[in-house]
């Protein structure tokens, strides 16, 4: 603690004793200049510089004392403002739980710290303490961690106590932030429920859906949010919207696929290209529209089985809805004999069709040469029905068979022959007609085909709380 005086008042002896040598070597040049003009000799002599042999003259006790006595007065002020900061340091840190056996000595503007602590937070803390002091430039920490089992488990109930106390402390608080929550809850189920009830996208369900639900979950939000902040922990609410968004883009990444066929389910059913029941082709598939899910697109196909296609899939690919437009046309070809009148085929052909029950008059059957081949023309006929109403697999089978039948009464060959048999019938046996009466024979029945519709709705009955395109009930 005495090094810095000690320095000082070496220093202040060293320009005392250079002083008078100073003041002697001036004083006889000065003498010199005086007498020059009566006696120049004597202002050579004076001119000559001192001998080597001359002893500076002892320095002033006084002013000796007055500056030991200054240097012993900074040494003892510097001494007291290290014990001063030493003892400040030592106060904080005693207020500190855990921190009691610490000791501090400050000396040349270093702090040393000794003593233990039970964990390494602790030691930090306490050197950070020193550091903030004024009049320290420098922390030496010695403070090492204790290892007494006894110490380490009072240290770890004092805390578990504190904590305990801290959390009655704020029942009342925690109380009041749960009955926020929970009333934004409450209202945002609420004004959740009224926004539902609007007409959101003319008659597509899911979209009034989707408006309750970002309604409901806003509101609990903004109560979560005021929770918090009623808690003193809007950092952590802060840092919790943060790592949501990180959290959210990773599993958006991880899971491309699902996140990707949410959003075409969510598209879909606001675009609504098909509704259930409706006939579709999805790409290469066929079927019954059964229900669309946040996934996929449930399809029963003509055989009866369940097909599920990806959302993606669906809206990416060209839906072709078959029973989005009541009226559809059929058409099949018959070919006839090269020997065969073709505007008499056709018109026999046009009335048998014409008569099929079911078949539209408006419009009206057509026909065309698709080909001929020197021994046969292939005449294609055309006819639309009304598929509410009408199945179009019966439909084209009855017009099928009534043209056939109507093309044997007048004795037009539907198919080339090059191969006939002859045989001589005898006289006694009556010849049988080729075909009976068309107008006793039963033309076949054309109704709605209803063979998949139970399994259809039982498909809509099993996916009804996840159906996008539901229907809406009065």
């Amino acid at each position: 603690m005495t090094s810095r005086p000690g320095l000082l008042l070496s220093s202040v002896l060293a320009l005392l004793l250079a002083l008078p040598a100073g003041l002697a070597a001036q004083e006889p040049g000065e003498a010199g200049e005086a007498t020059s003009a009566p006696a120049p000799d004597v202002a050579l002599q004076s001119a000559e510089p001192p001998m080597d042999d001359d002893v500076p003259p002892e320095p002033d006790p006084a002013e000796l004392r007055e500056v030991v006595a200054q240097a012993e007065a900074q040494a003892q002020e510097q001494q007291r403002t290290e014990l001063e900061a030493g003892e400040t340091i030592a106060r904080r840190l005693r207020a500190i739980p855990g921190m009691e056996e610490v000791t501090v000595t400050v000396q040349g503007g270093t702090a040393r710290l000794t003593g233990e602590v039970m964990d390494v937070e602790a030691r930090q803390l306490a050197e950070q303490v020193a550091t903030q002091q004024e009049g320290v430039a420098t922390v030496d920490n010695r403070i090492t961690l204790s290892t007494h089992v006894g110490a380490r488990l009072e240290a770890a109930m004092r805390e578990v106590v504190e904590r305990l106390v801290q959390l009655v402390a704020a029942l009342p608080v925690l109380a009041v932030a749960i009955a926020l929550v929970l009333l934004g809850w409450w209202i945002g189920k609420w004004l959740g429920r009224r926004a539902g009830k609007r007409k959101w996208r003319g008659e597509n369900p899911y979209t009034a859906s989707l408006v309750q639900r970002f309604v409901t979950w806003a509101s609990l939000l903004v109560s979560v949010l005021i929770a918090l902040n009623l808690l003193g922990l809007t950092g952590v609410a802060g840092a919790v919207l943060g790592s949501a968004g990180v959290v959210g883009l990773v599993i958006g990444f991880a899971f491309k696929d699902i996140a990707e066929n949410y959003v075409a389910g969510v598209l879909l059913s606001l675009r609504r290209p098909f509704a259930p029941g409706e006939v579709v082709r999805i790409d290469t598939y066929d079927g019954t529209v059964a229900a669309l899910t946040s996934r996929t697109t449930v399809l029963v196909t003509f055989d009866g089985n369940q097909l599920n296609l990806p959302n993606a899939l669906v809206f990416k690919s060209v839906v072709l809805n078959v029973s989005r437009n009541p009226n559809r046309r059929f058409d099949f070809v018959v070919p006839i004999d090269s020997c065969e009148s073709i505007m008499q085929a056709q018109e026999v052909a046009l009335k048998a069709i014409a008569c099929v029950e079911g078949i539209l008059q408006d419009p009206a059957p057509s026909w065309t040469v698709k080909e001929y081949d020197g021994t046969a023309a292939h005449l294609q006929f055309f006819a639309w029905i009304n598929q509410r109403s009408t199945d179009l697999g019966k439909a084209r089978s009855a017009a099928i068979h009534a043209v056939r039948t109507h093309f044997a009464e007048a004795g037009i060959l539907d198919a080339p022959r090059s191969v006939q048999y002859l045989s001589r019938l005898r006289e006694d046996v009556p010849v049988q007609p080729r075909v009976q009466d068309s107008s006793a024979v039963p033309l076949p029945e054309t109704s709605v085909n209803r063979e998949l519709d139970a399994q259809v709705e039982a498909e809509r009955r099993a996916h009804a709380d996840v159906d996008l395109i539901r229907a809406e009930t009065p």
